[in-house]
């Protein structure tokens, strides 16, 4: 869709669509305080990681609690919580009445039309969950590093995979939104499906990890791996169940 003036003293500009990458955050709960120590916990593992990411604020997770009302979510609050994070707030989901006069007056639009993704349906979630940071399933591509990755560097292969053809040391972080695949030794953390993609996977040739996380569901090595993965040829999933989501580490067949 294209404006454009025909009045030949108006061209200095035309107006056009324009699409946007947009994450979403799927609100589960109402207490401000639990959203921000969850985004802190979240984003603590990758710094800066969201930064300056327009997002859209989805009240689909808590739209069971009929009437939501500016007293029983303060909005203002959340938006401050999200800048402090480096999100900035564009759009409201899922607000109607008194609720979204009060998000358009903070500036919010209303995106009740957007499309988001979920990872699990509604009714499995539940409202005192953490909130989750999605957004749609990302084009696969590859991100190929072929050097040792040392202690304190960092890899994000942004909207692809990401393949390391050498050994990640401890304290190194592997970050994709997409696939992450170790043709070496996985010491440190990798982290798959960074901004919601639930159909991520993480591969490696010995796996031996810090930290592996994938769509925002993680596991660190403080539970040990089982011995038939630990050290060995491994691949990692998201497995979704009326539980919750949780990650299936199993073996590679040769």
């Amino acid at each position: 869709m294209a404006l454009v003036s025909e009045d030949p003293s108006l061209h200095c500009y035309d107006i056009k669509s324009a699409d946007l990458p947009l994450v979403a955050l799927l609100l589960k709960t109402t207490q401000i305080d639990k959203v921000s120590q969850a985004l802190a916990r979240q984003l603590s593992e990758s710094p800066g990681f969201f930064e300056n990411e327009p997002v859209i604020i989805d009240l689909s997770g808590i739209s069971a609690l009929d009437d939501i009302t500016p007293e029983f979510l303060d909005l203002s609050s959340l938006m401050q919580v999200l800048r402090q994070h480096s999100l900035l707030p564009l759009g409201i989901k899922g607000a109607n009445g008194p609720l979204l006069e009060l998000a358009r007056a903070l500036g919010l639009v209303d995106a009740s039309d957007a499309r988001v993704r979920r990872s699990l349906p509604l009714a499995e979630a539940e409202p005192s969950t953490p909130p989750v940071v999605q957004m749609p399933n990302v084009p696969l591509g590859a991100l190929v590093i072929d050097k040792p990755l040392r202690s304190g560097q960092q890899v994000y292969a942004k909207g692809r995979d990401l393949v390391m053809l050498a050994t990640v040391n401890p304290g190194a972080e592997l970050i994709a939104d997409g696939h992450v695949h170790v043709y070496g030794t996985l010491k440190g953390k990798a982290i798959a499906g960074a901004r919601g993609n639930t159909q991520a996977r993480i591969f490696a040739q010995h796996m031996e990890p810090e930290l592996l996380s994938i769509a925002g569901v993680y596991r660190t090595s403080e539970h040990a791996l089982p011995n038939d993965v630990l050290g060995k040829a491994a691949q990692v999933c998201l497995q979704t169940g009326p539980d919750g989501d949780k990650l299936l580490i199993s073996a590679l067949k040769s």
